[in-house]
């Protein structure tokens, strides 16, 4: 299996023109963060993504990706939907619909925000779109087990997910000690770590840390990263050896 970070960043993390801080000023490709994805390829060649933000249509372009099977959604925010209107391209290589998984509730504002998608009587050349709802327990998508993780982030309930041993959380403040156990054993586990300073929704860096140190796993990589950590190199540098930030493009085997 391999995993492919569309995007590491968040809403305030995306380059702004004008701007002077020195994450905007930076020449390094890894302080470039567009808003939050990752791409899961297994070895039989089935894709899946999880979130489909603003920045979806170039991630998937950067990335040079050709075909999608299926996405997960965390959570309805729109830094993690807006981009669901550009699967368009796959529906027409692939000359079939995109499962989408998702809660009742993301369901519910997804049919909300892309009423025409859902529509009785459909334009021509629209999305296409399967949706499936999931809960708090195992299902599967073309044989392979998706577990779901509940966190929150804040009061809005976000779900994770572990694929075998690659478990991604992103959008969390808060994770139960019996969901925490669903992460246990992972070989690469993926958290959000927006800031240095606390944040009503989101971990600090300091709190993804002692997260990740307590969840026993082999490798941790922090993503949603917002400007006001900083920049990669002297972040990454400071973190233990079993910790790393991630960074948009990089590409993990497992």
């Amino acid at each position: 299996m391999k995993v492919t970070f569309l995007g590491t960043g968040t809403s305030s993390g995306v380059p702004m023109i004008g701007c002077a801080c020195a994450v905007c000023n930076s020449n390094n490709q890894k302080d470039n963060r567009l808003r939050c994805s990752v791409l899961v390829e297994f070895d039989d060649g089935f894709t899946i993504v999880i979130d489909t933000g603003p920045d979806f249509r170039y991630q998937m372009l950067r990335a040079k990706v050709k075909r999608l099977d299926a996405i997960l959604f965390t959570h309805n925010h729109k830094d993690h939907t807006a981009g669901l209107d550009d699967i368009r391209a796959f529906n027409y290589l692939q000359k079939s619909a995109i499962d989408v998984y998702a809660t009742k509730e993301v369901q519910a504002s997804l049919i909300k925000s892309y009423d025409y998608v859902f529509a009785e009587h459909k334009y021509p050349g629209i999305p296409n779109v399967k949706l499936i709802e999931f809960e708090n327990k195992a299902f599967e998508i073309a044989g392979k087990t998706i577990q779901p993780i509940l966190v929150k982030h804040y009061k809005l309930p976000v779900f994770g997910f572990r694929i075998d041993d690659f478990t991604y959380i992103t959008d969390a403040n808060y994770i139960a000690p019996e969901e925490l156990d669903k992460v246990k054993g992972s070989k690469v586990f993926v958290l959000n770590a927006l800031r240095l300073e606390k944040h009503i929704s989101h971990f600090t860096l300091h709190e993804a840390i002692e997260v990740a140190q307590s969840a026993e796993v082999e490798q941790s990589y922090f993503t949603h990263i917002s400007h006001q950590l900083g920049l990669h190199n002297e972040i990454d540098s400071s973190l233990p050896s079993d910790i790393n930030l991630a960074f948009d493009g990089l590409t993990i085997t497992i």
